[in-house]
């Protein structure tokens, strides 16, 4: 179940954790929220939502939680345009938001070579305003003590609601941004991962022209008879898994006939993002290996090399 896997995540810290972090405790330093002058809201609150978001640094990496109201920050091509775009979901176990390893970085790895990134910064479950307290308890039911804040059953319906009209502004907005609006991707990690899953279970017409799932539940899931190409990356070390160790996502896939593309990497936890704590691990270069699955499905026409 996606509730165990997400479970399983909160209690080992994964708010931000680095891959592999053997460390009993975590710690949080507050920072105040970045600018973020090109963040687009989503529509999907109303305007007079507060904005409750807080901003911390876990362990050297930038995250927020709390996040009341959803934004999409465009991270465009300087260059030649391939003219496809990702919208690139951060993962957190919901509770949070680790934006710059599993978002920013990302968005400007893709920009750099041609493809429209767009960070997804998704509404999360609240937890205690109180930096303090929110350590403690995170802390504890990371330790399998108990918390005022819980994982949830699946994705968040405010999650995916946050994702789906990420996808919808992104092609409708298509010719400002210079992209073709039949290839419209979503990428996430971890919870992130999730949340890509469900875009494709719940998008009925409005799922995206392919998916890439990083890191996520390896569950069972409802493939529509419509689903796009999926690619898939984790690493044998990741203790997600453990729960599915049969790995019935791809089974579900392949049997519903649809194109996956999967890659166990002999190591690297989870929580590897782009670059965090991969050297010289197997999980290092992972999205070359991304770059090469778009390309091979068709969606880098104009300027992919």
């Amino acid at each position: 179940m996606l509730k165990q896997a997400i479970a399983a995540l909160v209690a080992l810290g994964a708010l931000c954790a680095a891959p592999g972090q053997a460390q009993e405790t975590f710690d949080y330093t507050e920072i105040p929220a970045p600018l973020q002058p090109a963040a687009i809201p989503l529509g999907t609150v109303s305007k007079d939502t507060p904005d409750r978001e807080q901003w911390m640094v876990q362990n050297g990496v930038v995250g927020v939680r709390n996040v009341t109201v959803p934004t999409l920050t465009p991270v465009l091509p300087s260059g030649t345009s391939t003219g496809s775009a990702v919208i690139v979901a951060p993962g957190g176990a919901f509770l949070g938001l680790a934006i710059d390893h599993e978002g920013w970085q990302v968005a400007r790895w893709l920009a750099n070579r041609g493809i429209a990134a767009f960070v997804l910064k998704y509404r999360v479950l609240p937890t205690p305003v109180d930096n303090d307290q929110f350590r403690l308890e995170n802390n504890a039911m990371r330790n399998g003590g108990k918390a005022s804040f819980a994982p949830p059953e699946d994705t968040p319906p405010e999650a995916l609601a946050d994702g789906l009209a990420a996808i919808r502004y992104v092609r409708e907005h298509a010719e400002e941004f210079g992209i073709d609006p039949e290839r419209v991707g979503f990428m996430g990690f971890s919870a992130g991962g999730f949340l890509s899953r469900s875009v494709v279970e719940h998008g009925g017409a409005g799922m995206p022209d392919f998916v890439a799932p990083i890191y996520p539940s390896m569950a069972p899931m409802n493939v529509p008879e419509n689903a796009p190409p999926m690619f898939v990356a984790i690493a044998a070390d990741d203790f997600l898994l453990d729960m599915h160790p049969d790995m019935p996502l791809l089974q579900d896939y392949r049997a519903a006939g649809r194109p996956i593309e999967f890659h166990l990497l002999a190591n690297g936890g989870h929580g590897f993002g782009l670059e965090l704590g991969t050297r010289g691990m197997a999980s290092e270069d992972w999205i070359e290996t991304l770059y090469r699955w778009m390309r091979s499905i068709d969606v880098l026409e104009a300027g992919g090399e």
